[in-house]
């Protein structure tokens, strides 16, 4: 079914485009101007994204943790350089 008459978008193009990441409204016109001419189809364009189920990010593994070396003590800056 179009979802986009202007365009000639289809509900399966806009999943498509979905799954590839394009999941905003924006992001959508951006790859096939669905949205962009009239804007009657906005509304329904929203829908469907807001039904397309997300897809998990893939697991990333922690970075090993780094040591940190105690820095030095910084110099007193109120030391006398005169000897007593």
């Amino acid at each position: 079914m179009y979802v986009c008459s202007c365009f000639g978008v289809t509900e399966e193009q806009v999943r498509g485009h979905a799954a590839a990441g394009a999941r905003t409204p924006r992001r959508l016109a951006a790859e096939c101007r669905a949205g962009t001419d009239c804007g009657s189809c906005v509304r329904r364009i929203q829908g469907l994204l807001s039904r397309i189920e997300p897809t998990p990010a893939p697991a990333v593994p922690a970075p090993p943790p780094v040591a940190v070396e105690p820095a030095a003590p910084a110099p007193s800056r109120h030391a006398s350089p005169l000897p007593v």
